[in-house]
């Protein structure tokens, strides 16, 4: 029978904290696992990422390395998720974007019984919006949250044009996220 892995991932900084609960098959691949983050952050995956897991690094592996013997990181299309998490001890980091920086932390909640009424991955839980796209980084976000709470600020309407009018730090849907990891 498949197991499940629940896992909350938390974008590292951020507060108050934002963050994801997810359901995932325990046979999911880390290449896979990336790709279900940035469904459940609604970010477009357009840059570099890897997972760090006690001392190995998990991520994109070119040609180059592929053919180095004592590669520094290892493939994320062939290593599942069962293969390295054991127990609910189990945590490790998810970077992506090396520009930007968004490190997440990654928990082992619990292993929980395979519904087959269920749909995996699914989120199950969350709390506010992801940072937009390349907007610099934690501390960048930050920044720019207070100046689009600042209708006087000069730099307010560039903004806000860029984050789009309909951007809600606050905000989290939860069937929407679902609809993003469906297309995963």
């Amino acid at each position: 029978m498949p197991q499940v892995i629940q896992l909350k991932i938390s974008l590292s900084d951020s507060d108050p904290l934002i963050w994801r609960t997810l359901l995932v098959a325990k046979d999911t691949t880390f290449f896979d696992l990336h790709n279900i983050i940035q469904a459940a952050m609604g970010w477009e995956n357009a840059h570099l990422f890897e997972f760090k897991f006690k001392n190995q690094r998990i991520g994109e592996v070119g040609e180059e390395d592929e053919e180095e013997e004592e590669r520094e990181i290892l493939d994320a299309t062939s290593i599942e998720l069962g293969d390295v998490i054991k127990d609910q001890k189990c945590n490790f980091t998810y970077l992506y974007d090396f520009g930007d920086s968004w490190e997440h932390q990654i928990k082992v909640m619990k292993f929980p019984d395979f519904d087959h009424a269920l749909k995996y991955p699914l989120c199950i839980a969350g709390k506010m919006s992801a940072p937009p796209e390349d907007c610099g980084g934690i501390v960048s976000f930050y920044a720019s949250l207070e100046i689009l709470n600042n209708p006087n600020h000069p730099a307010h309407a560039d903004l806000l044009e860029w984050y789009g009018e309909e951007y809600n730090y606050e905000a989290f849907d939860l069937e929407e996220t679902n609809k993003r990891l469906r297309m995963v």
